[in-house]
């Protein structure tokens, strides 16, 4: 579901939609950290901003500095 997700990005380069896959997976894995209602999380060249709701992460928007 995560690699679908990620095929929908337009805005993107296709070189960094691993990067975004693996940013998408780690906060999905991470059932320890109590994000606020909004949250964030950066990689080497991208970011998503995101809500989680209980065990389903909304990905609100992913950007890219490349």
């Amino acid at each position: 579901m995560i690699h679908r997700a990620a095929n929908t990005l337009f805005e993107v380069p296709d070189e960094v939609h691993e990067e975004i896959i693996t940013l998408i997976e780690a906060v999905a894995e991470d059932s320890t950290t109590e994000a606020p209602a909004l949250a964030a999380v950066f990689g080497e060249w991208c970011w998503l901003v995101y809500i989680r709701h209980g065990d389903v992460v909304e990905v609100l928007d992913v950007g890219c500095a490349r």
